[in-house]
């Protein structure tokens, strides 16, 4: 950037922003290591930390075991994450999920509250609306304090944060959630689908980290797939990447194999799908062989359902999340030996660790790079 010599205001907020972004980055620092990082004078650092320090985005340090042995000890600082906060919220069928985080992606508090099938979009709202304001104050903030708000749902969500189509949630096809939303709460709302907020949760802080391709499969009461593309979550040209929509193999037909175990085994026992698999694996955990045999063969069509994004996309790692990611080799070790057999570069298959709040965390990861851009902007 060419800096014109009069427009000192700006290079002082340039400065500012750069000091505060290695501060945080570092964790701790010295006047010094803050100086040589941005490229600015001790004095100018010394300047500007006080700044942060009276706007209560930085604040000193004790000083380290030892200091006062080897004499007068630097002054050292660090960014003080609880400046701010953001919240990040997952809307399911049966319940919402909601976490507050400082700036630092801290959770500082979290809670959930039950829904169901048959909720209009206006009462599905209102409980995101109040669930919001609930973890808030158990955080000890008012809405009003939080600096965005991450929502992840699911359907087709355009960039501007309208779902387009939704099969899941009644009311949802068409809704304006992001204004919803708007209206309804005080900070700004971002909205996303749910599995591109899951696998940045995973990318974040869950299996995926360090890794930049990856398939998310998602496993329970329904199926559903994101694409990590260099790091970051795909959306495609309608912002539909992941849907699985129609096929020529009915993907609901992987679960034939668990679902004709079960009724075989309890005849008189009525189960879901997520169910059907759910007391298959528990059996194949207890030592049935023919309960393995189904988990097994559950698992495969899985990957040869995958392998259709596999084999053209070049993935680094499969990620099995959802409720189904539980039953841990029993699903990726059957995955992982048919990718061995078919692809060129076979991908690590893993389980997520992250459990049902890997939603939710996306979403706070989703507001905290909101946040990011206003604080550095």
């Amino acid at each position: 950037m060419r800096q014109q010599s009069g427009d000192a205001s700006l290079l002082r907020k340039l400065n500012s922003a750069a000091v505060l972004r290695i501060l945080r980055e570092a964790g701790v620092a010295t006047l010094s290591e803050l100086a040589r990082a941005a490229r600015v004078s001790r004095p100018t650092a010394e300047v500007i930390v006080e700044d942060l320090i009276a706007e209560g985005w930085a604040e000193e340090c004790g000083e380290e075991q030892g200091d006062r042995q080897r004499g007068r000890p630097a002054r050292r600082f660090r960014f003080r994450a609880s400046a701010g906060h953001v919240a990040g919220v997952g809307i399911g069928a049966s319940h919402v999920r909601a976490m507050v985080a400082d700036l630092n992606g801290e959770v500082v508090a979290s809670h959930k509250a039950p829904t169901h099938e048959t909720m209009t979009a206006a009462e599905r709202l209102d409980v995101v609306a109040g669930l919001v304001s609930a973890v808030a104050g158990r955080a000890g903030l008012s809405m009003a304090g939080l600096a965005a708000v991450g929502v992840g749902t699911t359907g087709v969500v355009d960039n501007a944060g309208r779902v387009v189509k939704s099969t899941v949630l009644p009311g949802w096809t068409g809704l304006d959630l992001r204004a919803e939303l708007g209206r309804r709460l005080a900070p700004p709302v971002l909205v996303e689908n749910d599995m591109r907020l899951a696998v940045l949760a995973e990318h974040w802080r869950g299996a995926a980290r360090g890794h930049d391709d990856v398939v998310y499969l998602f496993t329970g009461h329904r199926l559903g797939l994101a694409l990590l593309i260099g790091g970051r979550p795909h959306r495609g040209a309608n912002a539909a990447a992941g849907e699985i929509g129609r096929q020529a193999r009915d993907h609901w037909s992987a679960f034939r194999h668990v679902f004709d175990y079960a009724m075989e085994a309890e005849p008189g026992e009525l189960r879901s799908h997520q169910q059907a698999a759910d007391f298959a694996i528990g059996r194949a955990r207890g030592g049935d062989e023919r309960a393995l045999a189904a988990v097994t063969a559950f698992a495969r069509h899985l990957g040869e359902g995958l392998l259709t994004l596999v084999n053209p996309l070049d993935p680094e790692m499969v990620v099995v999340g959802g409720r189904l990611a539980r039953a841990g080799d029993l699903l990726v070790e059957p995955i992982q030996r048919y990718f061995d057999e078919v692809c060129y570069y076979p991908p690590r298959v893993v389980a997520s660790g992250l459990g049902s709040d890997c939603v939710t965390l996306g979403a706070v990861r989703w507001a905290l790079d909101r946040a990011d851009d206003l604080l550095f902007s």
